[in-house]
């Protein structure tokens, strides 16, 4: 039986498991060590990255977390979420979890004043734009060679297109909030990549 953990410690986790029983997925939120056994998936939500780390320190999660990222299920990192899984993320004063080859900006793009909404351009999830909900999102900075990029965005003419949504093997991660909205493409894709135990391929 497929049941997805959404690790709940701060942040918008009620939002993706509302996402997820609106698919027919059976939930369990996360905050300790315990929950996390038999779980086929997990999404560490969006939040404050700062927060989200300390008590993850407070919760005796981390190495918990590194053991299960390292057992090879599916696990997904949305906004906040994809700074705690990055190799390394920009000016946090706790350790992410070093489990995604990639280098993130901490809140690049602005305050919360600066948060802003964008159609992307996302081929795997098929030709309609998927419209993404950008609130205090981190940068991608550096990608490293295993890691797929699924959508990219430009903010500015001179200014290259950066990674907004990513995958390397069965990790996931998205600057955005696809939780936000009425679209469930982003979490059926996850869904198929739990289903197929993280080799799902990216080509529709």
């Amino acid at each position: 039986m497929t049941t997805i953990g959404v690790l709940a410690l701060q942040g918008d986790f009620s939002e993706h498991e509302a996402m997820l029983r609106r698919l027919g997925v059976n939930t369990r939120q996360v905050r300790s060590s315990a929950d996390l056994r038999a779980l086929t998936g997990l999404i560490i939500p969006g939040g404050e990255s700062t927060t989200f780390c300390r008590l993850m320190a407070d919760f005796n999660l981390y190495e918990p977390l590194q053991a299960f990222v390292k057992t090879g299920v599916p696990v997904w990192g949305t906004c906040a979420g994809m700074i705690v899984l990055a190799r390394n993320a920009s000016d946090l004063d706790f350790p992410t979890l070093e489990a995604m080859d990639i280098e993130v900006l901490r809140n690049a793009y602005g305050r919360q004043v600066d948060s802003f909404e964008a159609d992307l351009d996302v081929p795997t999830l098929g030709a309609a734009p998927f419209h993404a909900v950008f609130i205090r999102a981190p940068v991608v900075a550096s990608v490293g060679p295993g890691v797929e990029v699924l959508a990219t965005i430009r903010r500015e003419p001179d200014v290259r297109d950066a990674p907004v949504a990513l995958r390397e093997g069965s990790l996931m991660a998205t600057s955005f909030h696809p939780e936000l909205t009425d679209d469930s493409r982003f979490h059926s894709y996850f869904l198929d990549l739990v289903k197929s135990g993280g080799r799902t391929s990216s080509s529709k």
